[in-house]
């Protein structure tokens, strides 16, 4: 029975132990007050004139606590020998209290600075941002949004990953150094796990961004946290929540799972349009990635009163300092590019490129157009297109489908790779005289061999079969020879390559390749516009809809004068008649000079311009 007794009795202890340090300290204080009551006790109770000059029991407990906690106090002790003997023996065991109870602070403020350090405590912010993910592309979503709320007193980014808190910020420290009013929050954990999702108080955050991870099952997890986010029950109103998927064959699936309200992207879809328009357009990167981007000029849905009954023609000399790009009616239908002499009607929004909701300023009168300088030769009709593709990926089928939808009948493609792509050379075409021709893309002999000079345009692919970082090295060596071969032939060609790191597309500067198409960061800046704006969906998803109107960079002949002195009001002009909206130029001269590589968007309307014929003009057309 007292073995029983004592084996619960340690049981119990040990659970109590258990509990941490509140726990511990809760025993220590015990112990102190056993001490201190038993020493108290036998003072009073074996000395007689010693108890009585220290004040009683109380004041001898006093004493007691005093030497318990500081044990230099007994050092002017006097009394006889029983007295100073108990004196010493609750200082004695008061230095291994206070000993233990600073250990035990210690171990207990360590774990608790350890917990913080592993990010799990509960995040309690009000209109933040949530980023679920973790992938290269976390640094430019956060650059972006640092930048968009440049102009708030005060903002928060919150990132949730599978990855050490500790970690995670460093590197953003290191790429980011200067966040300004924005805080960049981490927290450690998994976002596939409901309860680890809890961490980052989504009830109260403004929008949420699920960013896709590295590997073949990235689409996988990203319809995983889609239904999680759209079974979860939302206490208030549910945040935007955004996200994109790599494999076209997972959109409808993607966004089944993510409700309605949700807004999911195919990336895959939009970096083979990307490619398609930008290898007849040089520079069309460069103008996607300033639309796209926080940094520079972007869209803006503005309402203006006193162009109400006025027309869309009317309203593109409308603003001295903002570029009209189309309108978005009051029911939500957005046009970009419409009709000449669409009217405006009370309630809808003008879409306007600036650099700055706040610095759209109206026209007083309307800028002056130099009519002599508009052009009236008819514009250059459309050549027949040859161009070549080196390499090949998954996307290589569909970009073949797209390249037929945009070239005129009787054009060539060949497809320059090691292995034959059955798939893309099987592809039902139109316009397209698709073949075949083996090549080693990283070996200039087989390069040579192509009779590179022979074509007008050359698409330059990554391969998918290996990783991002050594696919952008083949394909640095691949445009370091065909710029070579360029160079010996007299520039026959335009080059256009897809990469998936912008940070190779810098280094790829010197091969004076004339675009570089990096999907990964098109994708980024996309989700990011679509974080703070969710309107701007439609504007998007009409620009890279191959129905409609696109982005054109067109030769400047085709709407001034070459050399002739004149005004953007004039480009304005001379586009409006021809039922297109001008948003800037490209200049040639810069075309090799970052950031802007030659590309100037929403250009003072008064300010001297003169155009040559190798510059081009930014418009949204439909063809």
């Amino acid at each position: 029975m007292r073995d029983r007794l004592r084996t619960r009795f340690r049981y119990w202890f040990d659970g109590t132990m258990d509990r941490g340090t509140p726990a511990l300290i809760s025993w220590l204080a015990l112990a102190s007050l056993l001490l201190i009551t038993l020493v108290s006790t036998l003072v009073v109770a074996f000395t007689d004139t010693d108890a009585e000059d220290n004040g009683g029991w109380l004041g001898v407990a006093w004493m007691s606590l005093l030497r318990t906690l500081d044990a230099g106090t007994m050092g002017g002790d006097t009394g006889g020998p029983v007295f100073l003997g108990l004196m010493l023996a609750v200082t004695i065991g008061g230095i291994f209290i206070v000993s233990a109870l600073i250990g035990v602070l210690t171990t207990g403020l360590n774990q608790k600075i350890d917990q913080l350090r592993k990010g799990r405590s509960q995040l309690i912010e009000r209109g933040h941002t949530i980023v679920l993910g973790w992938s290269d592309q976390v640094f430019t979503v956060v650059a972006e949004l640092v930048e968009a709320n440049q102009s708030e007193r005060r903002s928060c980014v919150v990132i949730l990953a599978d990855r050490d808190k500790v970690a995670m910020e460093d590197a953003i420290r290191a790429r980011i150094p200067d966040t300004g009013s924005t805080r960049v929050i981490c927290r450690s954990g998994n976002p596939l796990v409901r309860t680890d999702l809890e961490l980052v108080s989504p009830d109260t955050a403004k929008s949420v961004m699920v960013l896709p991870s590295v590997g073949h099952d990235r689409d996988v997890e990203v319809i995983k946290v889609l239904l999680l986010l759209h079974s979860r029950t939302w206490r208030g109103a549910r945040p935007h929540i955004v996200a994109a998927v790599h494999d076209s064959e997972n959109l409808a699936a993607a966004r089944l799972a993510a409700g309605e309200g949700a807004l999911v992207i195919d990336a895959e879809d939009i970096a083979v349009r990307l490619i398609a328009q930008a290898h007849r357009q040089t520079g069309l990167s460069g103008v996607f990635n300033e639309l796209l981007s926080f940094v520079g000029n972007e869209f803006y849905l503005r309402e203006e009163p006193a162009l109400v009954g006025k027309t869309y023609g009317e309203a593109l000399h409308a603003f001295e300092i903002g570029a009209p790009a189309g309108l978005r009616r009051r029911g939500g239908e957005v046009l970009v590019n419409p009709a000449m002499d669409t009217v405006v009607h009370a309630g809808d929004e003008l879409l306007v490129i600036a650099e700055d909701d706040l610095l759209i300023r109206p026209a007083r009168t309307r800028p002056r157009v130099v009519e002599e300088a508009i052009t009236s030769a008819p514009a250059q009709p459309p050549a027949l297109d040859r161009t070549l593709l080196i390499g090949e990926n998954s996307r290589t089928a569909k970009l073949v489908t797209l390249l037929d939808s945009f070239v005129q009948p009787g054009s060539t493609l060949d497809i320059a790779a090691p292995r034959r792509p059955e798939t893309a050379l099987d592809q039902p075409v139109t316009n397209l005289t698709v073949g075949y021709k083996y090549c080693e893309p990283t070996r200039r002999s087989s390069l040579e061999a192509l009779d590179l000079g022979g074509y007008r345009h050359i698409v330059v692919l990554s391969d998918d079969t290996v990783a991002p970082g050594p696919a952008d090295d083949r394909t640095l060596v691949t445009l370091l020879h065909l710029r070579d071969i360029e160079d010996a032939l007299g520039d026959p060609y335009s080059i256009v390559t897809e990469m998936n790191d912008d940070a190779n597309r810098e280094v790829a500067q010197v091969t004076k390749a004339d675009d570089f198409i990096v999907s990964t960061k098109v994708i980024s800046l996309l989700l990011t516009q679509l974080t703070e704006n969710r309107a701007l969906y439609d504007v998007f998803v009409d620009l890279f809809n191959p129905e409609g109107s696109e982005i054109y960079l067109k030769p400047a002949s085709d709407y001034v004068v070459p050399g002739a002195e004149a005004n953007f009001a004039t480009v304005v002009e001379a586009a409006r008649r021809e039922g297109e909206t001008a948003i800037g130029y490209r200049l040639a001269r810069h075309s090799e000079e970052p950031p802007t590589y030659g590309i100037f968007l929403n250009p003072s309307k008064t300010a001297p311009l003169v155009l040559g014929p190798q510059d081009a003009v930014v418009v949204l057309a439909e063809q």
